[in-house]
């Protein structure tokens, strides 16, 4: 059987792309690296104590900080400079939005906004985690540095999405509104080769990802949904759903994609904004749910057709199945 590599696969779908062009090519080429490069860095973390740990700072979410996630969010911001097809990023690992300085990167046509290493907590002990990116066309006037309104897009104007997870294999998924496809890297020719071509999400599942530590600082409506539906605990109620929460979302997230599942991470009393980022997470894992025949809202609302206010903007967050989503959005008020 011929294997396609992504570099063939990009190549050959260009014309798919909304704005048919070489740089976009290019761009998505320079994240394949990158993740490369981030991917040979998880697979040595437990052997290099220059990488392993925590940074010893945090970041702006107040978060504790990994030293891999300073080494990967170093990795990708060092690519997009050098590829010259990005004129700024946005990074949740960053305070600040960052235009690049150069002439040569101001004429970029594109921002990258990405979550470098999504679910660091879990890097101590070997569990899969990943990197989010989501790629907007600038609003600001080529030649000129990136703006704050460039990075601000709602998730609709998204013109690629994906991420890549560092697992027992590493994987590439992205879209372009053209449907999902997954390349899985082969560690032999150094390439990803498309393995999952054409991704669908089942309509429904038996799997459900929450933190219920949660459960009773949460809205009445959701319990009610977990208890009913997750647990099966009314009388006659058929086999209960499966908890499945590893504590990644990108790994939970791309197990509801090939399985069938929800994902839930609602507003709670001590969050009452929610948990997730607007920018670096959920908006990049809408566009690959939607086109996938998922869903992804806060509850109530569409995620892509969200305005964003600020660049670390938090929102409740339900994505997955198309009929579990809806199944859970009945429940609240």
């Amino acid at each position: 059987m011929a294997i396609t590599t992504l570099h063939e696969f990009i190549m050959d779908r260009q014309a798919d792309f909304k704005y048919a062009s070489g740089e976009l090519s290019r761009l998505l080429s320079d994240i394949a690296i990158a993740s490369k490069v981030v991917s040979k860095d998880v697979r040595r973390a437990g052997l290099m104590e220059d990488i392993l740990g925590a940074h010893g700072s945090t970041n702006v979410q107040g978060e504790e900080q990994q030293k891999l996630d300073v080494i990967a969010d170093e990795r990708f911001i060092s690519m997009f400079k050098a590829g010259g097809e990005v004129c700024g990023i946005a990074s949740e690992e960053n305070d600040d939005f960052m235009p690049f300085d150069s002439e040569f990167s101001q004429k970029g046509k594109y921002v990258v906004l990405f979550d470098p290493l999504d679910g660091s907590s879990n890097i101590d002990v070997n569990v899969s985690i990943g990197t989010i990116f989501s790629i907007y066309r600038r609003k600001s006037e080529i030649g000129t540095k990136a703006t704050l309104e460039d990075m601000l897009q709602c998730g609709d104007e998204q013109i690629a999405a994906g991420y890549v997870l560092y697992g027992s294999s590493t994987m590439l998924v992205y879209t372009t509104g053209k449907g999902v496809n997954g390349f899985t890297l082969d560690p032999s020719i150094g390439e990803f080769c498309l393995s999952h071509p054409n991704m669908k999400m089942p309509e429904t599942g038996r799997m459900y990802a929450m933190n219920e530590g949660n459960i009773n600082i949460c809205e009445s409506g959701i319990k009610d949904y977990i208890e009913t539906y997750c647990q099966q605990t009314l009388e006659g109620a058929s086999r209960p759903y499966s908890g499945r929460y590893i504590g990644s979302l990108v790994a939970d997230f791309h197990r509801n994609l090939i399985k069938g599942g929800i994902y839930i991470y609602p507003d709670t009393t001590t969050d009452p904004e929610g948990k997730l980022r607007l920018l670096y997470e959920c908006n990049p894992l809408a566009f690959i749910a939607e086109q996938a025949g998922g869903l992804a809202t806060t509850g109530r609302h569409r995620v892509m057709a969200l305005q964003p206010t600020r660049l670390h903007q938090r929102i409740p967050f339900f994505v997955g199945s198309k009929k579990m989503v809806e199944q859970a959005m009945s429940f609240l008020k």
